[in-house]
């Protein structure tokens, strides 16, 4: 079963490509990772993701996105991402993964300046979603299309030709994204603040946690801690914290016989109860229901 590790930051630690080349084609499902599912971790390189079967909860930063068959999230640098099964059902996706260098070359270039970096840092644009509801989402998929193509063929000139069919696609995102769209910067330190946080709660989600325990982590007052989280992940850090135990739980529910309180009390729950009644309302279904349809599929 895959897993995605990452460092004290939540930093993945897979190399995306070569330095030479910095960008991987590579085909993934989620019933391929242990928990269903690959849980919050960020990188320095852009990711664009095709759903070719079955549909994904996307989460990137504080967006969700439904994401079905044919569907592409193009995840900007840095973010915080995750992806969940939905209503029990397996995704299937192909993930293009890249540095952006590729796009514009050297440090000093125009191409960094001008139609790079405002991309990169401005914190509004999360990701850009391709759901086919606005006419150049078409010229988008295609070119995905054929970057995964060209990858896979490695014909002689492929790098050229993937990197001009990547600033192809950067220019049509590019011309099309909304033109009063809020420029937001967040600061460096705030970022790795939300990654210590994530960090924490990876550690630590089993035990009995207190916003005063991850403030202290941080070293900010609670209320601050608060603030900061529900701006970034739009959703509270317990609400958050519960939602995370449950899909932690997944592991021990589909791959050990313990009971349900074991399981429940493995994952950061003091009470079967209501263990099974945030199970619910995150995943639409009981415990045991769960378990027991995808101990079935296997």
């Amino acid at each position: 079963m895959a897993e995605i590790i990452t460092d004290g930051s939540q930093k993945e630690l897979k190399k995306h490509g070569s330095d030479e080349f910095p960008l991987l084609v590579s085909y993934e499902k989620l019933s391929g990772y242990k928990s269903g599912s690959f849980l919050w971790h960020w990188h320095p390189e852009i990711e664009i993701t095709l759903v070719l079967d079955g549909q994904i909860l996307y989460k990137v930063n504080q967006c969700t996105y439904h994401m079905k068959a044919g569907d592409i999230l193009l995840g900007n640098a840095n973010v915080l991402h995750a992806g969940f099964m939905e209503d029990m059902k397996d995704g299937k996706y192909v993930s293009i993964t890249f540095l952006p260098k590729i796009i514009y070359g050297s440090y000093g270039s125009i191409l960094r300046r001008k139609y790079v970096e405002p991309f990169l840092h401005n914190f509004s644009i999360p990701a850009v979603y391709i759901d086919y509801s606005q006419p150049w989402h078409e010229i988008f998929s295609e070119y995905v299309r054929e970057i995964i193509t060209l990858y896979e063929e490695k014909k002689e000139f492929y790098e050229l030709d993937i990197t001009g069919t990547l600033q192809k696609l950067w220019r049509c995102m590019l011309q099309n994204l909304p033109e009063n769209l809020p420029y937001t910067e967040h600061s460096k330190l705030e970022r790795n603040r939300m990654r210590e946080i994530m960090d924490y709660l990876e550690h630590n989600y089993m035990n009995k946690i207190q916003m005063k325990d991850i403030a202290e982590e941080i070293h900010l007052c609670e209320s601050e801690c608060s603030r900061l989280f529900k701006r970034y992940m739009n959703v509270s850090l317990f609400t958050f914290l519960q939602e995370y135990r449950v899909e932690r739980s997944l592991e021990f529910l589909l791959s050990s016989d313990d009971s349900i309180m074991e399981v429940a009390q493995k994952s950061g729950f003091t009470d079967s109860n209501y263990y099974a009644k945030v199970f619910s309302r995150v995943k639409g279904c009981s415990p045991q229901k769960y378990r027991k349809q995808n101990t079935k599929k296997e």
